[in-house]
């Protein structure tokens, strides 16, 4: 059985380092870029906006129901256990199969992007390093929850320095306000705004994407019902005002029109800051943040499979827990040995849309619309944290998740849904075997 050893500041450790990873530095001049203009602030704003009001529907869930697995659990009550829910979280559980090692590819290419400003790479060998990134940080994992919850505090030690390290040194260049007073010219709020804002919003979540973290630890996590929302919301409220001052302060040292075409914003901006060794100790300090990023993920959604399998809705062998250190050891070498594979063959651009694209109608607006239906059911009294203004938040979670599927582009969206429709014909090839929902109630 899953213990409980995660404290409050273990879990917003894993949530932070979760959320910041590679993105935010690789991401930063692709929303300049797609805003094209002073302005891109109001995409990461617009993204914090998203993760704060989606973080309450998360809370409620998480609150209520803190087991391994987080939204495979969430599904399954809000749609009913022996009906549509075991669909639905099967569902869940399938596209993790695939959407989970693309979120570890993602932080491992990331990593060996910034990699190459160090040493320069073949194509080939920055694939070797994303690889092996993948590789040790699996080696890390295989352990006790209690060390690896030292091991992500130790991790975020080095996020929090990196990003206070870019935002001092911005402000200590003297023109730290500048890209904030000029954020307006030239903006006019049209529909090229509004198309832009929403393909760099896709840029901006994904940045954010990690909030949820310790809802899939949620069986592992002290006093649930408060550390599970406080988290949540300590992690957002931190990252968000530390994403907007690394933007400001880097566009105050290289102009924004520069920045857009930086494959190494960063090094760049400590480099013209404070010379070429600074910024050598910056991009290893990137390189700590990829690899904490990719610690953190790991280890979140290691436990779905786990918690699904444990259920007997998914295949018993990832129901195996290590005999000695008690930790999903089958899950976890599974999702590792996927995300190697998807570092070795996919491009950053196409793994960031294909992400956000196959999670986004079961996960995010699935469960929205599930917490809805668990409220008329059951009404409040079941759950320990109570959003404030409840439907409001959830509804404008939906509109804005919606927003950001269609503008991941055509070709993913259609990605997205077949891997859902391929999911739905191997459930229902389960479910007549087993007889189960809808063709009986066993199982």
């Amino acid at each position: 059985m899953l213990q409980r050893r995660l404290g409050l500041t273990q879990a917003t450790a894993i949530n932070m380092i979760d959320m910041v990873g590679i993105g935010p530095f690789i991401t930063l001049p692709m929303v300049i870029g797609m805003m094209n203009g002073p302005y891109f602030l109001y995409a990461w704003l617009a993204g914090a906006f998203l993760s704060m009001v989606d973080a309450m529907v998360w809370s409620e869930l998480g609150a209520a129901f803190p087991k391994a697995g987080g939204s495979y659990n969430f599904l399954k009550e809000a749609y009913g256990p022996k009906g549509t829910g075991r669909m639905m979280s099967f569902l869940f559980v399938w596209q993790t199969m695939i959407q989970a090692p693309l979120v570890i590819a993602s932080a491992a290419i990331g990593f060996a992007a910034y990699f190459s400003y160090l040493v320069p790479l073949s194509p080939l060998a920055a694939k070797a390093v994303s690889g092996t990134l993948v590789i040790l940080i699996i080696c890390l994992l295989y352990r006790k929850i209690e060390t690896i919850g030292k091991i992500s505090v130790f991790l975020w030690g080095g996020v929090i320095l990196t990003l206070l390290w870019i935002i001092i040194a911005g402000v200590s260049h003297g023109h730290f306000l500048e890209p904030v007073r000029h954020i307006n010219d030239g903006l006019s709020v049209n529909y090229a705004f509004i198309a832009a804002m929403g393909f760099a919003g896709v840029k901006t979540v994904y940045s954010y994407l990690g909030y949820y973290n310790v809802c899939h630890l949620g069986g592992e996590i002290i006093n649930p019902s408060r550390n599970i929302p406080r988290s949540m919301f300590l992690s957002i409220a931190g990252i968000s005002v530390l994403y907007l001052a690394m933007n400001i302060s880097v566009t105050s040292v290289i102009p924004w029109q520069e920045a857009k075409d930086s494959e190494h914003v960063i090094s760049l901006f400590m480099q013209r800051l404070a010379g070429d060794a600074a910024a050598v100790v910056v991009t290893c300090l990137v390189l700590w943040v990829a690899f904490a990023s990719v610690f953190s993920a790991t280890l979140g959604y290691s436990r779905i499979p786990y918690a699904a399998a444990e259920d007997g809705a998914f295949f018993k062998v990832f129901a195996k827990l290590h005999p000695k250190r008690q930790f999903p050891h089958i899950s976890l070498l599974f999702l590792g040995a996927l995300a190697f594979v998807f570092s070795l063959l996919f491009k950053l651009s196409d793994v960031i849309s294909g992400i956000l694209a196959m999670r986004i109608l079961i996960q995010f607006i699935g469960q929205a619309i599930g917490l809805l239906i668990l409220r008329h059911k059951k009404g409040k009294d079941i759950f320990p944290y109570k959003m404030p203004l409840f439907p409001i938040p959830v509804y404008v979670a939906i509109l804005m998740w919606i927003g950001i599927l269609l503008s991941t582009g055509y070709n993913m969206v259609l990605i997205g849904l077949a891997v859902i429709t391929a999911g739905l014909i191997v459930y229902f090839i389960k479910a007549k075997r087993n007889e189960e929902w809808p063709f009986g109630e066993n199982g």
